[in-house]
């Protein structure tokens, strides 16, 4: 499949999907190795014999929609985000749940792919934020994802080292132990986290969550409707004075006049008040690609 095949193929599909192809622009190449893969599992020609194939098997859509997924991380992916969240949110957070008698934090990973993110929060809360707190309160992450293949590679705990290259040098060294070619999180910073597969289009873990990220997933790959949707399910698992952290390059959707802008860095916001504004209300589900995205107009 070639890249001008392979990109009108995508403009024609994403939509489709809810997606947004200006997302994908810049890392259209991964995904197209695994489409040119699939068609041939499929013993198709090219692009077009599939979209006959998707208009006659209903059932693939779902396939194509896993094919969709980018899956680029690393630990301290975008160190300023993480330095604020040690410096600055966690201990905020902490001091609130001591005052308000909070029996522990509670983060949400969303779209956590091989685990890389929690194990950060993890390991910035037992090393830079407890030890500074008179308290023994813990920290409980939930993670979530799609790709039960990368929720197994998070459970191993096992990376590479481009994986943990940009980790600050005492994290790395008190985090993991060297494993073979590879290097293993230590069991310590594998307590209270819990993996779960969960798509954020409709799902979502139970309770409320003093700090949620959500970087680099749905800001960034969904519609503008569909980030409308998912923002709305997010808030409401916020409490009051919780945050919400995006990438740094994501621009979240208008509409909740309470979730603003912290600081200087980009891509926090903090849930100021209980009184939580939703742009056009009512409840948000989207549950999984239409039965039949060919009907779908765009």
């Amino acid at each position: 499949m070639t890249d001008r095949e392979c990109t009108e193929f995508l403009q024609w599909c994403l939509p489709r999907l809810r997606l947004r192809w200006a997302g994908f622009r810049k890392v259209r190449r991964q995904i197209c190795k695994r489409l040119t893969r699939r068609l041939c599992e499929l013993g198709l020609p090219h692009a077009a014999a599939y979209r006959t194939y998707l208009s006659s098997h209903p059932n693939e859509w779902k396939t194509l929609d896993t094919l969709c997924r980018i899956t680029i991380s690393r630990f301290y992916r975008d160190r300023g985000v993480f330095d604020t969240i040690g410096r600055k949110i966690l201990p905020t957070l902490a001091e609130k749940a001591l005052t308000d008698k909070e029996p522990q934090i509670r983060c949400w990973s969303a779209g956590c792919g091989s685990g890389e993110e929690p194990y950060t929060i993890h390991m910035i809360w037992r090393l830079r934020v407890a030890p500074k707190l008179d308290s023994d309160l813990p920290i409980r992450i939930t993670a979530t994802d799609t790709s039960r293949i990368l929720l197994d590679r998070a459970s191993n705990a096992r990376y590479t080292g481009s994986s943990i290259k940009d980790l600050p040098t005492k994290l790395r060294d008190a985090g993991f132990v060297k494993s073979g070619d590879g290097y293993t999180v230590r069991e310590n910073f594998k307590e209270n986290i819990e993996f779960l597969e969960q798509d954020i289009r409709s799902e979502s873990p139970d309770g409320t969550f003093h700090l949620v990220l959500c970087r680099n997933l749905v800001f960034t790959y969904f519609e503008p409707t569909l980030q409308s949707e998912v923002l709305e399910r997010i808030v409401r698992k916020l409490v009051p004075g919780g945050f919400l952290i995006a990438g740094i390059h994501e621009k979240i959707p208008g509409g909740i006049a309470d979730l603003v802008p912290h600081e200087k860095t980009p891509g926090i916001y903090r849930l100021e008040s209980d009184n939580v504004s939703k742009k056009g209300g009512g409840s948000s589900g989207y549950a999984s690609p239409p039965a039949h995205p060919g009907d779908v107009d765009g």
